[in-house]
């Protein structure tokens, strides 16, 4: 179909300018242009499709920019990116150089918030109005919320403020039963009822002093305009309930909304997701994570699997489906997954609590707190660690390393491959007294042929890997695997130190003894991280070396292929070689 209307759209203004009934072919026209530019670029799919008459009933009814709008978590705002000027640069999303994956700020002023992590847009939005209201100004602050992201503590607590307050605030429910995996809780079975026209009495919105509207139906443009302008006229707190389809207008999108979260590249005009190449490649490390985990559940009935809404992602997917009474899914609720597996460690369980690098950050006061004060042996498994790719700044897992390694009795480690990997996991659970976090990357191993027999790994020691003359270079984790090719041929040593805490006392004392110069790589924060750690190591043992730290420099990385952001920092291959060579 050729578009009519959406290139002459630049900004909502435009949109505001046509009648009511030309939103339907703007709707068509929009989900087309998602569903094209997706398809060649890959990205979050099926969350846009879902909104894409809400996203246009909301610019059409409000006065955005000057009227405040906040997408939650920010997977669903590409119609909005592609209405409020940046049609044109769409095709750039999430490429290195091009638009975020998620709304932000510095990007558009229509972008009122920088999002990325969950259940954040109430927070931010009642903030804006108590502003708006101190400073005598006229506006309306909207935020989009789904109904895997309402259910987490942090929407709650802005729930619980909002209600006794006059703030002029609409907090839109997307329900459309699925975050990234299908939602979990009693909430969502109170959202079915609620659909169903089964829970009329009791209405928790209202009694949080919501003036609650809905359930409606999100894909009706007419409904949604009727409801928005008398939404407007109404003041505090408003909630309106929103049922949508996840992926609509994209028949495999609706029926696999799970795979068409973000779906890779796929045929615009059929929907079918493009074959492989029928290339034998390693496994990705959560799956070898994933099955291992089965592995050892098998023979150790104290193994739990734990995860804050990412069963897919984090695959515990493999335990729900063997054991599934000893696997959960807790929704987003990250403090919660901690403080869970504290209580069940108190028990004699051993769980392992699976969450990726950049949401534990969620959960920090609870890893210390609950967890390390306590000495309780929970392991931590975070997947996604160091740069993970195009989702970007928000997403990056480079910070683990600095805020953990400070925590009394955590132990921290990073296995350089997938075989270290299961072999950490063995020896995690075989008896272990203290909590330890493991840290592994997003992506495929290097490895073909992983699954070997277990063997139990030392705690806090590290391993040579390489001779050398003068110079040795420390690597933590993955990294290894560019080190190792970045040094052929070069006369420089190679340790993989393994653990971060603790560190390898007695082999380093060997190493600052026989090298002149160290150079420590890790795909962490050079500020706090592993390198920070050997120099702290070197300063109190009096080690005059000359001391070099590769990594992640002390700025957000943006959003790029994992490949290019670590050319772009020197992380690479070549980028390492040449930093070698220098010393």
């Amino acid at each position: 179909m050729q578009k009519k209307i959406i290139k002459h759209i630049q900004h909502p203004k435009d949109l505001r300018n046509l009648d009511a009934e030309s939103l339907n072919s703007v709707a068509q026209e929009l989900r087309e242009m998602i569903i094209e530019i997706v398809a060649s670029k890959e990205g979050h799919l099926g969350a846009s499709l879902g909104v894409v008459e809400l996203t246009i009933a909301l610019h059409y009814v409000f006065n955005t920019p000057n009227d405040l709008l906040i997408w939650d978590v920010g997977h669903q705002a590409y119609g909005h990116k592609i209405l409020t000027g940046r049609k044109e640069k769409f095709e750039t999303n999430r490429q290195l150089g091009g638009l975020s994956g998620f709304p932000k700020r510095s990007e558009s002023t229509f972008d009122a918030f920088g999002t990325g992590h969950a259940s954040t847009s109430i927070s931010a939005a009642l903030g804006m109005a108590i502003a708006s209201q101190l400073k005598g100004l006229q506006k309306h602050h909207i935020a989009v919320i789904g109904d895997a992201s309402i259910a987490s503590g942090m929407a709650f607590e802005g729930l619980n403020h909002a209600g006794v307050t006059n703030a002029n605030l609409l907090v839109i429910l997307n329900d459309n039963a699925i975050g990234i995996d299908p939602s979990v809780g009693a909430l969502k079975q109170y959202l079915t009822n609620v659909k169903k026209g089964k829970q009329k009495e009791d209405n928790i919105f209202e009694a949080l002093n919501f003036e609650y509207s809905g359930p409606i139906d999100g894909h009706n443009l007419d409904a949604l305009v009727l409801e928005l302008e008398r939404l407007k006229t109404i003041e505090g707190p408003k909630f309106l309930h929103v049922i949508t389809t996840k992926g609509k207008g994209l028949k495999q999108a609706e029926e696999h909304q799970v795979t068409y979260h973000a779906p890779g590249k796929f045929n615009a005009k059929t929907g079918d997701l493009l074959p492989s190449k029928h290339i034998k490649e390693p496994d990705k490390f959560q799956d070898v994570f994933g099955k291992t985990l089965v592995e050892l559940a098998e023979k150790n009935e104290n193994i739990i699997g734990i995860t804050p809404a990412m069963p897919t992602g984090s695959s515990i997917k493999f335990l729900m489906e063997a054991f599934p009474n000893r696997a959960f899914d807790v929704g987003i609720a990250e403090q919660h997954a901690v403080t869970l597996a504290a209580g069940m460690a108190t028990q004699g369980l051993i769980p392992f609590c699976a969450i990726y690098s950049t949401f534990l950050q969620r959960a920090y006061d609870q890893v210390i707190h609950d967890v390390a004060l306590q000495n309780l042996p929970v392991i931590f498994c975070l997947d996604r660690a160091g740069l993970v790719g195009q989702d970007g700044a928000t997403h990056h897992g480079v910070f683990d390393i600095a805020y953990l390694r400070c925590v009394p009795n955590l132990i921290v480690v990073a296995p350089r491959n997938e075989i270290e990997l299961r072999n950490i996991m063995y020896t995690a659970q075989m008896g272990l007294k203290n909590p330890i976090a493991i840290r592994y990357p997003r992506g495929r191993g290097t490895l073909l042929d992983w699954k070997k027999d277990f063997e139990s790994i030392p705690i806090g020691k590290g391993v040579q890997l390489k001779t050398g003359k003068n110079t040795a270079v420390l690597s933590i984790g993955a990294m290894a695997n560019n080190v190792h090719k970045a040094i052929k041929g070069l006369p420089i040593a190679h340790y993989d130190m393994r653990f971060v805490k603790p560190l390898d006392d007695a082999l380093l004392n060997q190493i600052f003894e026989a090298y002149t110069t160290i150079i420590t790589v890790e795909n962490g924060t050079t500020v706090g991280g592993f390198g920070s750690a050997v120099l702290e190591f070197a300063a109190e043992n009096g080690y005059t070396n000359k001391i070099k730290i590769k990594g992640v420099p002390d700025a957000f990385i943006e959003h790029g292929t994992t490949d290019e952001l670590q050319q772009q920092l020197g992380l690479d291959v070549n980028g390492l070689r040449e930093f070698f060579i220098e010393f």
